[in-house]
């Protein structure tokens, strides 16, 4: 019987993002945030336009911190080119989020105007999320 063939060298694939966020899941800088409740990838350009969203509807008021910056590569390959001939060029840069991961916090604005902000910049978001409160939050 044949067994396959073994090489030294492993290929580099896109990787998978399996269980929930070990770090990054608490509220560490605000009193409002939201929290991811699925797993994806997320743009640099994703990331933008929520933030623009928040900081419109808070009229420049409070301060808000992004908890993710989108550091890993991905690559794609041109448009009707056929399989083989190696990896893609670089396309872009994403940040692998998991479930669990605070994204954006607030703080310094009344608890309404945060969870309105915040729903307008979720909507821009390609992930289901979820509204969090601080423990010892008091209006």
């Amino acid at each position: 019987m044949l067994q396959p063939k073994k090489t030294k060298f492993r290929r580099q694939q896109k990787g998978r993002m399996k269980g929930i966020a070990q770090r990054g899941n608490q509220l560490s800088f605000g009193s409002f945030g939201i929290k991811t409740t699925e797993a994806c990838w997320l743009t640099g350009q994703q990331l933008e336009a929520a933030r623009q969203a928040i900081v419109r509807y808070m009229k420049r008021e409070g301060q808000i911190w992004i908890r993710v910056f989108p550091d890993k590569p991905f690559t794609k390959k041109p448009a009707e080119v056929r399989m083989g001939k190696g990896k893609g060029a670089p396309e872009g840069f994403v940040a692998p989020i998991t479930p669990g991961r605070m994204i954006f916090e607030a703080e310094g604005v009344p608890l309404e105007v945060a969870k309105e902000a915040l729903r307008l910049g979720a909507q821009k978001l390609p992930v289901v999320t979820k509204f969090v409160v601080r423990r010892d939050y008091q209006e």
